[in-house]
């Protein structure tokens, strides 16, 4: 009887993934390395051991593209194998003019054409059926947070933004895929789901917010219906996850997410990008839902649901932005007592339509006013932050440290008005042995500065 020779089962090929930008980047950073993994790859969490290193760009700010440059440049001389995906991938020439040896180029979201890429530059060894059990998507986020994008690409034509030309006009995912999504996110642990977009109050009117049959009932295509299905998941423990909107343009239908905040169906948040307060730099912005009556909206909101954070980012020094429509603004934000301010300063992006309006303001000046809104907008988070010390509060725990020499462990964790990496957070003292990341507990807030909450868990 003939000897059979064993099949030799060659090593995975690895992939490196350096992920820039937005949220937005990192669900399509997660995407195409499930895809990946699918196709038989194994991830490198370095260059060394990478066959291939994908660069994930922004290409929306001058500095984000220059940002973009140096990880390309770094990885070239780390590694040497290099694709180039994202937004800044619609300016392959320039890559190219710089990088020359970069193997491919290619835009935002385009899964398959990075995928075929890597195919090309390092040819899978392993197929995907190696593995007796599946294993799950590729998460570049802890456990017990994630990322839920329900949609690509933007309608707005906001004279300082080139997302509509990096990304496309807007293009709703089906409200059923979305749905089955964060379901399964949830079973798989997710305690927090992050909902973002380029414009989450404009979900589904591209088709017409058209019903899609879930559950054994029709959801409409559309922000309100979106929220109250995903406020009605629940973990294997029978938790409500909490789930926080992100990018809401202030549109009327918006009134009606407020009571489902109330009821506790959802977390009471939302993240809205005024960008400025004074109608003429709003008009010059080309900015949309420019209503008088947001002040009015926003005091309506706290009415329903007392708890709600609203957060929100400003620009700065925008071209024609006079002393006058610079303290207009801060005495918005003095009546809008807004929970959690970012500023940014104008810089002009190649190919958007502000660069050419005249009126351009001095970079000093630009400094001077980004210092005095900081200052007023941290004045406003301090004092609101205050109003917390001694009450109870709900907070996510986001990582527990280790025990010091006495003993003691201390956690970091959020509370409903924090979101990850861009907001404040919750530090506690005195973390009880067995406290994990995603567990969500009862928080006596003891201090606060102008960022931050200090507390322990009630019972300690």
């Amino acid at each position: 009887m003939a000897s059979q020779i064993p099949t030799q089962i060659p090593d995975q090929k690895r992939i490196g993934m350096v992920s820039l930008g937005c949220p937005k980047a990192l669900v399509d950073s997660e995407r195409i390395l499930t895809k990946l993994r699918a196709d038989g790859y194994a991830m490198s969490a370095d260059y060394e051991g990478a066959d291939v290193v994908l660069v994930n760009t922004c290409g929306f700010l001058d500095s984000a593209k220059e940002e973009s440059l140096s990880a390309i440049g770094e990885a070239i001389a780390e590694n040497g194998r290099v694709i180039v995906t994202g937004c800044m991938g619609n300016e392959a020439e320039l890559i190219r003019a710089k990088f020359p040896e970069v193997l491919a180029v290619t835009g935002a979201h385009q899964y398959e054409a990075v995928v075929e890429a890597v195919h090309q530059a390092a040819p899978p060894t392993q197929g995907p059926f190696i593995d007796l059990v599946p294993q799950t998507d590729v998460k570049l986020t802890p456990r017990h947070y994630s990322y839920l994008k329900i949609s690509e690409g933007c309608n707005h034509a906001c004279s300082f933004c080139i997302i509509p030309s990096l990304r496309g006009k807007l293009a709703s995912r089906r409200i059923d895929a979305v749905l089955r999504e964060a379901e399964k996110l949830v079973a798989a642990g997710t305690r927090e789901l992050l909902v973002i977009s380029q414009d989450t109050s404009a979900y589904g009117v591209d088709v017409r917010h058209e019903e899609r049959t879930w559950k054994d009932h029709p959801v409409r295509t559309h922000m309100t219906d979106l929220a109250r299905e995903l406020g009605g998941l629940r973990s294997a423990d029978g938790t409500r996850p909490w789930v926080r909107l992100h990018y809401v343009y202030p549109y009327p239908h918006v009134d009606a997410v407020i009571p489902l905040m109330a009821e506790g169906l959802i977390t009471p948040y939302l993240d809205i990008p005024f960008q400025h307060a004074a109608p003429s730099v709003l008009k010059a912005m080309k900015r949309p839902a420019n209503e008088a009556k947001v002040l009015e909206r926003l005091k309506a909101w706290r009415e329903i649901c007392p708890d709600i954070a609203i957060r929100s980012s400003f620009v700065v020094g925008f071209p024609g932005e006079t002393e006058a429509d610079f303290q207009y603004l801060l005495d918005w934000l003095d009546e809008a007592q807004l929970d959690r301010v970012g500023a940014f300063r104008f810089e002009p992006v190649e190919g958007a339509s502000a660069n050419d309006l005249p009126g351009a303001v001095p970079e000093e000046v630009k400094e001077e006013r980004f210092a005095r809104i900081m200052a007023k907008t941290e004045a406003i988070s301090a004092a609101k932050l205050q109003a917390k010390v001694g009450r109870l509060l709900p907070v996510i725990i986001d990582e527990v440290g280790e025990p010091d020499e006495d003993g003691d462990r201390g956690a970091t964790g959020r509370s409903q008005a924090d979101a990850p990496e861009i907001d404040g957070a919750v530090f506690l003292r005195d973390a009880p042995e067995g406290l994990q990341p995603g567990d969500i507990v009862q928080v006596r807030v003891e201090d606060a500065d102008a960022h931050d909450l200090f507390g322990v868990i009630e019972g300690r």
